[in-house]
């Protein structure tokens, strides 16, 4: 397939060019080699960027919401009939086996863009009565939007973004990670596609200049990221100096604990979905994963049996199931945090090295008898290495869960409903399971306390967080005044 994408980037409906912006590599995690390359963006694209969005979010916000989104919801139908090239793409972009992209990167944009644009119709206000007089409320786009993306879930972070900031009538400026440039282009040109006006949704390439030129414009009014919890504060600190609005979905150490009447292979899997899908690289994964001590040894036999059904190999074949990390930096970060786990003195139950294969491969790696005082306890590692540290009581259990700067998500696994309520309701985090671990339906908000972040992305949470409400107090009778 054609990777080079037709140009870097994608501004006011078309792709455009400007090749004195820094050249950025896009390289195939599976291979180390260079598949394409994009210039980071200029000043001048920045700023055709901006004073497009601009522009064409006041004609937008005119339109009716259920014009707005017959366009989402067609561009919903295109992304999900080019299911099988976009996942393509997303594979090459991110080294995902192409097992897992087909079934949870576009169709999970697709999702969002047909959720949102189901909701776009129904986005009025309220009438209050005030006796004789009355007040109304009115929904309002923000105005133009700047979207951050990481680079685990380019397709998906796009859309994620994307849908619930046009279906309010604004604008977005979407500038994916400099690591997985491409997907993000193509979501940009099925919308246009669909009948989005052009300068609506444009994206712009580039490192942490581009990114903080674009959050520092005063035409811009809101900032949506994912990415880790050091560049979340900056970002963060400078949004608010101007006081725009802000999305932070931000890092994780969270928390999967396990009781002793647990289904073991229920709460394997768990364990498995929340440290091993995308190789590790999601922000909400159960990386402290907490095993009452009862059945700790079984816990862990088992999960060394299933962990030898992982597939490592061409992301390409659909026989994979998990493939490298995203980049050779990216590696050797987890690399470190395994040397760090073995010198700690954490018992190493499987993997813990890199595989001798071309490409940026790591074995899929546990940790047992995990201290709480461990950095691979404490850090996020974003990669493949599991931490399973024992327990005996539920208060201490919960106590140690929350010992953490983190509050993205929690897992409990139990047979006793009553008890994993109980647990999940003192659980500082903002996206929980119970019996189940890292499901993300678009109906469901998404999204952190404490460090992990502010504000969440889809459900009808997302709409509070890309409008606003103005008030309209209606006097029906006359003024009084003191003079």
């Amino acid at each position: 397939m054609q990777l080079q994408p037709t140009a870097s980037h994608f501004v006011d409906g078309v792709y455009v060019e400007d090749t004195a912006g820094d050249v950025i590599d896009v390289i195939y995690p599976a291979t180390g080699e260079v598949i394409a390359k994009v210039h980071a963006a200029t000043p001048a694209i920045v700023e055709q960027a901006i004073s497009s969005a601009k522009r064409a979010q006041k004609e937008w916000a005119k339109m009716t919401g259920t014009e707005r989104g017959r366009i989402l919801r067609r561009a919903a139908d295109m992304i999900r009939a080019r299911n099988h090239e976009l996942s393509m793409l997303e594979t090459f972009d991110t080294g995902k086996p192409l097992q897992e992209t087909l079934v949870a990167d576009a169709t999970s944009g697709a999702d969002a863009l047909e959720y949102f644009g189901g909701l776009a119709a129904t986005l009025t206000g309220e009438h209050i009565p005030m006796g004789e007089d009355w007040v109304y409320t009115v929904r309002e786009p923000l105005g133009v939007c700047v979207g951050i993306g990481a680079w685990n879930y380019p397709t998906q972070i796009a859309c994620w973004k994307g849908a619930p900031a046009l279906a309010c009538g604004n604008a977005m400026i979407f500038k994916p990670s400099e690591t997985t440039p491409l997907c993000a282009l193509k979501v940009a040109e099925i919308l246009v596609e669909a009948g989005l006006p052009a300068g609506l949704y444009n994206v712009v390439q580039g490192m942490g200049e581009v990114g903080g030129a674009l959050v520092n414009d005063p035409r811009v009014d809101k900032v949506s990221l994912t990415g880790s919890v050091p560049t979340g504060k900056k970002v963060y600190a400078a949004a608010a100096s101007q006081m725009k609005h802000v999305t932070m979905e931000l890092g994780g150490k969270s928390p999967l604990i396990v009781f002793e009447d647990a289904d073991i292979e229920n709460a394997v899997g768990g364990a498995i979905n929340g440290n091993f899908y995308s190789s590790g690289q999601v922000c909400s994964n159960g990386t402290r994963v907490f095993v009452h001590k009862d059945i700790k040894e079984k816990f862990l036999a088992r999960l060394a049996e299933r962990v030898q059904g992982a597939v490592l190999g061409d992301p390409q074949d659909e026989a994979t199931n998990f493939g490298p990390m995203v980049s050779e930096r990216q590696m050797n970060i987890v690399l470190g945090y395994i040397e760090q786990g073995k010198k700690e003195g954490a018992r190493l139950i499987c993997g813990g090295e890199r595989v001798d294969m071309q490409g940026y491969f790591l074995a899929p790696t546990v940790f047992a008898d995990v201290t709480d005082d461990m950095v691979i306890a404490q850090e996020e590692i974003f990669g493949p290495v599991m931490a399973v540290l024992d327990f005996e009581d539920e208060a201490e259990v919960i106590a140690r869960a929350n010992a953490t700067e983190f509050g993205l998500s929690a897992g409990v696994f139990t047979r006793d409903l009553s008890r994993g309520h109980r647990v999940i309701g003192q659980l500082e985090a903002g996206s929980c399971f119970i019996n189940s671990y890292n499901d993300a339906p678009v109906e469901a908000p998404f999204g952190g306390v404490k460090a992990s972040g502010v504000g969440r992305e889809n459900s009808k949470e997302a709409i509070q967080h890309y409008s606003q409400v103005k008030s309209v107090y209606v006097r029906m009778g006359d003024v009084e005044a003191a003079f």
